[in-house]
C-alpha cells in the first residue's frame, strides 16, 4: 500500500504537483521565446503605451492578469496539465494573420495576433481544461493592445453634436462650423482630448474586471460591460456641455486651460464611482475558491509530449519570422529615395512661385522618407501639391497612417469641414475623392471667406486610390511579388474664395496632372 495522497480520480497529488511545475516551466519558456521572436511588435505596443495617455493603463494589464491567475491557483492545481496538439492549427492561423498584418503594416492586427499567440501557449502546453479555467485572466491580456483610436472622428462629432444641441436648448445662441462653434462669450472647439476616448477605453477595462469579480451569472457580466461601455460616452457629452457652460457663466475664467482637463478627470472619477455603486447593488456573494478535483483519471503526460507541443509551436513562430525576413530583404537593400515633383500639371498648370493663403498652411505627412512641395498655375487658378514618399516602411514611417491629416487636429486656428467629392478616372477606373475644406483662420490678412480645398490620395505600384484598405492590400501584394513597399501620399490643394472655382481647378489638375505625378513617383521608385 502506498501512503501518498491521491485525488478522487486516482492521480497522486505528488505526481500532479511535479507535472504542473514541469509544464509551467515549459510554458513560460515557450511564452518567452514567442515574445522574443515577435519582440518588434511588442516594442511598438509599449511605445504606444508610453507615448499616449489613452493607453497608459496597459502597463497594469499583465500585473492584473497575473493576479487573476493567482486567484485561480487552487482550481488550476486540481487539473492535470496535458498538451493539446490541436492548438497548433489556430496558432498557425494566428502566425499567418501576423504575417498579413506585417505586410500591410497594420499594427493592431499584428499586436492582436501576437497577444493571441501568447495566450494560445496556455492551451497548447497546459491543455484546454486549464485554459478554460483561466479564460478571463488570459483574455484580459487583450486589453494591453492599444486599440480604439479609429473611433476618434465619430466621438468628436457626437460630442460636438450634443454640446451644440444642449447649448441651443439652454437658450445660448451658437454658431457651428465643423468641430468649432461660437457662443457670445467666446470660441470653443472639440479636439481629441474632448472625444472621451480615454474615458471609454479605461471604463471598458475596469468595467470588465468589476463584472468578473462581482458576478457569477454570464448575463449579468455582459450587461454590466455594456453599461460600462455606454456610460462614459454619455458622461463625456455632459462633461463637454458643463465645461462650456461653466466657462460661459464665469466669463471664461473657469474650465479653460489646465482646469479644463482637471475638471474632466474629476468628473470621470465621480461617474466611475457611481457606476460601481450601482453595479454593487446586484453583486453576487463571493465564495472562497475551493480546491476542486477534476474527473481526469489519466496520468500526467510524459515530458516528451509536452516538449513536442512546445517545439512545434516555436517552429510555427520561427517560420513566420523567416517569411517576413525574406520579404524585407529587398527593401533593406534599397537606397534612400529622391523625389522631384513634375514641373507642370498637364498643359495649363505650369510650376509657379506665387504665394497664397496656402503658404501659411501645410498638411501633416508623418515621417516620410522624403517629401516635396510645388505650386502650379496663376494667382487666380492656383494648385499646390504636397507629396510624401515612403520606402522600407516601419511602425513609425508608413504610407497609411492615422497621423496623416490635412491639418493637425489640435491646431484650432484652422476650421476643417467636409466639402463633398470629386470624381476621378484613372486608367479606366472611376472613384470618388473626398474633398476637405480648410477655412482660413482670423488674422491671416485675407478675405474672411477664403478657404483651402484639399484632396488626399495614395499611390502604390502605379495606382492611385483613396481607400486605405485597398492601398494596404496593394502594398502587401507588391511586397509578396518582390517589388518592394514603395508608396506615396499626395495632397492637392486649391486656395481661394470661390468654392465652385476651386472645385473646377482641382478637377482640372487631377484630370490633366495625375499622369505627370505618376511618372515622377515611378521615376523615384525606379531609382532604388
Amino acid at each position: 500500500m502506498s501512503d501518498r495522497a491521491a485525488d478522487p480520480a486516482g492521480t497522486p497529488v505528488e505526481a500532479l504537483g511535479v507535472s504542473w511545475r514541469r509544464s509551467l516551466l515549459v510554458m513560460l519558456a515557450v511564452v518567452a521565446a514567442v515574445a522574443g521572436l515577435h519582440r518588434e511588435t511588442l516594442v511598438v505596443m509599449e511605445r504606444v503605451w508610453a507615448g499616449s495617455e489613452t493607453f497608459t493603463h496597459a502597463y497594469l494589464v499583465p500585473v492584473i492578469s497575473a493576479w487573476l491567475l493567482w486567484r485561480q491557483r487552487m482550481v488550476l492545481a486540481a487539473i492535470t496539465p496535458r498538451p493539446s496538439f490541436w492548438m497548433l492549427l489556430p496558432m498557425a492561423v494566428l502566425e499567418g494573420v501576423w504575417v498579413v498584418g506585417d505586410l500591410m503594416l497594420v499594427n493592431s492586427l499584428t499586436q492582436f495576433a501576437v497577444v493571441a499567440m501568447l495566450v494560445s501557449c496556455a492551451p497548447l502546453v497546459l491543455g484546454h481544461r486549464a485554459a478554460r479555467a483561466a479564460m478571463f485572466p488570459l483574455g484580459f491580456l487583450f486589453f494591453a493592445v492599444p486599440f480604439g483610436d479609429f473611433l476618434l472622428p465619430w466621438l468628436m462629432e457626437w460630442t460636438a453634436d450634443f454640446t451644440v444641441a444642449a447649448l441651443s436648448l439652454s437658450g445660448i445662441p451658437v454658431y457651428r462650423e465643423g468641430l468649432q462653434f461660437v457662443i457670445p462669450s467666446g470660441n470653443w472647439s472639440v479636439v481629441e482630448a474632448c472625444s472621451g476616448i480615454r474615458y471609454l477605453i479605461a471604463s471598458l477595462m475596469v468595467g470588465s474586471l468589476f463584472a468578473y469579480l462581482n458576478y457569477v451569472a454570464a448575463w449579468k457580466r455582459w450587461v454590466f460591460v455594456a453599461f460600462a461601455l455606454l456610460v462614459p460616452i454619455f458622461a463625456n457629452w455632459i462633461r463637454a456641455y458643463l465645461i462650456v457652460i461653466v466657462g460661459h457663466l464665469s466669463s471664461n475664467r473657469l474650465a479653460v486651460g489646465v482646469d479644463h482637463l482637471i475638471y474632466g478627470w474629476v468628473f470621470f472619477g465621480v461617474v466611475i464611482t457611481i457606476m460601481f455603486m450601482i453595479g454593487a447593488r446586484w453583486a453576487e456573494p463571493w465564495e472562497p475558491v475551493q480546491q476542486q478535483k477534476g474527473p481526469d483519471a489519466l496520468a500526467p503526460p510524459a515530458l516528451t509530449a509536452t516538449l513536442t507541443a512546445a517545439l512545434a509551436g516555436l517552429a510555427l513562430a520561427a517560420a513566420s519570422q523567416g517569411v517576413t525576413y525574406a520579404l524585407d530583404r529587398y527593401d533593406r537593400a534599397a537606397a534612400p529615395p529622391v523625389l522631384s515633383l513634375p514641373e507642370r500639371l498637364g498643359v495649363r498648370l505650369p510650376r509657379s512661385d506665387n504665394a497664397s493663403i496656402g503658404a501659411a498652411w501645410g498638411p501633416i505627412i508623418h515621417e516620410p522618407r522624403v517629401r516635396d512641395h510645388r505650386t502650379y498655375g496663376s494667382p487666380g487658378e492656383s494648385v499646390e501639391l504636397h507629396a510624401g514618399y515612403f520606402r522600407s516602411q516601419d511602425w513609425n514611417s508608413k504610407l497609411v497612417n492615422s497621423m496623416h491629416a490635412v491639418t493637425k487636429g489640435e491646431d484650432t486656428r484652422w476650421n476643417v469641414t467636409a466639402a463633398g467629392e470629386l470624381g476621378v478616372i484613372w486608367r479606366d477606373r472611376r472613384f470618388a475623392v473626398p474633398v476637405t475644406r480648410v477655412k482660413a483662420p482670423p488674422g491671416m490678412g485675407v478675405n474672411a471667406s477664403s478657404s483651402i480645398l484639399v484632396i488626399r490620395m495614395y499611390w502604390v505600384d502605379g495606382e492611385f486610390d483613396v481607400s486605405p484598405a485597398r492601398t494596404k492590400l496593394r502594398g502587401a501584394m507588391s511586397r509578396l511579388q518582390g517589388r518592394g513597399d514603395d508608396g506615396a501620399i499626395v495632397m492637392f490643394s486649391s486656395p481661394g474664395t470661390d468654392e465652385a472655382g476651386q472645385h473646377a481647378t482641382l478637377r482640372r489638375a487631377l484630370s490633366e496632372g495625375l499622369a505627370d505625378v505618376d511618372r515622377a513617383l515611378a521615376a523615384t521608385r525606379e531609382r532604388r
